[in-house]
């Protein structure tokens, strides 16, 4: 059986916070753990649930050097980086 032992947990960002303080929202917070005896990592991505006025599922995973979209919106199936987040944000309200 595999057992796991978390290294990090991720906090939300605060500016995806700001972009969606008008809505209604749940945050689930991401966790990096190791599975133990290996060298493999489980990355578990920040969750930002938005229930109102639409339904949309942000994922956001920790930035590495190679990706420089670190946000990933279920229902688009398509990455994007902060800047094109928050002008999607913005075209709900309207």
């Amino acid at each position: 059986m595999l057992e796991f032992k978390t290294t990090e947990t991720l906090k939300p960002n605060t500016e995806i916070l700001e972009a969606i303080k008008d809505y209604t929202y749940k945050v689930k917070k991401g966790v990096i753990k190791n599975i133990l005896h290996t060298n493999l990592q489980v990355i578990e991505p920040t969750k930002y649930l938005i229930t109102s006025p639409t339904t949309l599922t942000i994922l956001e995973y920790k930035v590495n050097e190679i990706s420089n979209k670190p946000f990933f919106i279920k229902e688009h199936n398509q990455k994007y980086n902060l800047k094109e987040i928050t002008e999607i944000l913005k075209k709900l309200k309207i």
